[in-house]
């Protein structure tokens, strides 16, 4: 998608299509109420007459009346004005953007912008506009034979700003968006190819694909050897059961002196997960094919930082392997030694990715990081407490959980602090070793941060855990991109 803007009158400037939003309480916006008056209350008569009702998500395309330059407005319904935030604003974009995906028109003009939303930097604003536009038109068909429907034909699109400087911040926001759109567009098309496709080879070629397009991108791949000689027994013993041999994905993307401290971040990567020995039930067992959301997700913000090109060190970390169950697969009773030099009891090879993620955290310390975050699709546990509408984020640092938070805040992608401390991991406590790889099931995901958090000792570190967040099931099965706008936000502050 093209993005330009201006501050220049709406109703006189040609396009295709002019989006313009009525609120539910039939009072318009700035650019609607010009847009009303040029037509002699055209958008006045449609209200009256109960054929537009301001309801959010309603979207209206009418050939445009006398005294607009457009061609075509689409009236899209906002909801009620004293409610109109940032989330309003984002599905007002999505309806607009839905509904002119179903036609043939190649470019519109957007105009809630010029109203803008109360206390969003039109920066953010712009942001937020161009991923919700991509999310809108994003389709999935690459495994199917045949594709149905017209294709997405909308390539430009011109928002309104009340200001010349608001439009400048605005532009810029737009572009930057549209790089992170790029990274979430392919870390969803990465978790929703099929698990004989998206497998830990495949997920490794698309990592070189990526450093083979963006120069400031370089990649290491670790095989199972190079893994097993550094000491990576947790990660291994993951792998084990499966023929699919395991991968260790290193994406840098330098943009800044070698001496800088760089980001670390560390994703897991169960490109199918069974349970292992410990199977799961059948019941969408399917789903877990995106069981390596968050491997997904730190590649797509790499993928999403090489495009942007800020002035900082990025690391990406992505241990991938299959869980499966075998004659070779780790049995629940088994005891593996970490790369740390800790033991762990398997009690439940279901809760594979800490033991994937602990090798790794341990590995990242050779970085030395400025900060570590680690992104999970982990614990049942977390749906159950934040459903699908937060990422889970735990931290001993307020101050790397706070920038997390407000990252997520700021570009829409929410996240909710969750505790972590040494009480959680009591109930880790092994007979036999070091400790267990599973413990009391209250509170369960603080307990698998509290594991990961003895991986982290001296390391600025958080945990997210995405679980709920990565993917959604149902009518709307797929993966949704989260959370690499949230991560790339967090990447981009500290510039």
């Amino acid at each position: 998608m093209q993005y330009q803007t201006t501050s220049a009158n709406p109703v006189r400037r040609r396009s295709a299509c002019a989006i313009v939003g009525v609120f539910k309480d039939g009072k318009f916006g700035a650019a609607a109420a010009a847009f009303d008056d040029a037509s002699r209350g055209a958008l006045t008569r449609l209200v009256k007459d109960g054929e537009v009702t301001g309801a959010a998500g309603e979207a209206h395309l009418i050939p445009a009346p006398e005294g607009i330059a457009a061609a075509r407005v689409l009236v899209v319904g906002c909801g009620p004005r004293d409610r109109f935030d940032d989330k309003a604003y984002r599905a007002a974009v999505s309806a607009a953007v839905a509904r002119l995906s179903r036609t043939r028109l190649k470019d519109a003009m957007w105009t809630l912008s010029a109203d803008g939303v109360d206390g969003v930097d039109p920066y953010y604003l712009g942001r937020q506009s161009a991923e919700t536009a991509a999310a809108a038109v994003y389709r999935f068909d690459e495994q199917k034979g045949k594709t149905a429907g017209p294709k997405v034909r909308l390539e430009t699109i011109t928002a309104i700003a009340d200001t010349r400087a608001s439009a400048n911040r605005l532009l810029e926001g737009l572009r930057d968006g549209d790089g992170v759109a790029a990274g979430i567009r392919f870390t969803r098309d990465l978790a929703n190819r099929s698990p004989n496709v998206c497998h830990p080879t495949h997920m490794a070629q698309e990592a070189r694909r990526l450093a083979a397009r963006h120069k400031r991108l370089e990649v290491e791949i670790l095989s199972a050897a190079q893994m097993k000689k550094l000491g990576m027994g947790a990660l291994l013993s993951v792998a084990q059961g499966s023929e699919q041999p395991p991968r260790l994905i290193v994406l840098r993307y330098r943009g800044a002196a070698a001496s800088q401290a760089p980001v670390v971040l560390v994703g897991k990567a169960i490109t199918f997960d069974t349970g292992g020995i410990s199977l799961k039930p059948p019941p969408n067992m399917d789903e877990m094919k995106f069981d390596m959301g968050g491997g997904g997700a730190v590649l797509g913000t790499l993928a999403a930082i090489a495009e942007l090109g800020p002035k900082t060190n990025v690391i990406g970390v992505v241990p991938a392997c299959e869980n499966m169950p075998s004659g070779r697969a780790t049995r629940p009773g088994d005891i593996v030694t970490s790369m740390s030099g800790q033991t762990i009891e398997v009690l439940n090879t279901d809760a594979e990715g800490r033991m994937i993620l602990c090798d790794a955290l341990t590995y990242s310390r050779r970085f030395k990081p400025a900060a570590i975050v680690d992104v999970a699709t982990l614990t049942g546990a977390c749906v159950i407490a934040l459903g699908n509408q937060y990422t889970a984020v735990f931290s001993h640092s307020d101050d790397l959980a706070r920038s997390l938070l407000e990252a997520g805040d700021r570009v829409g992608d929410p996240a909710w602090r969750m505790p972590v401390n040494d009480e959680y991991g009591e109930s880790l406590k092994s007979n036999f070793a070091d400790f267990a790889n599973v413990g009391a099931r209250e509170g369960g995901s603080s307990v698998a941060a509290a594991f990961l958090s003895r991986f982290t000792e001296g390391l600025n570190w958080a945990h997210l855990d995405i679980a709920g967040s990565a993917w959604k099931g149902g009518r709307e099965k797929g993966s949704t991109g989260r959370p690499v706008s949230l991560l790339t936000e967090f990447v981009l502050s500290r510039c």
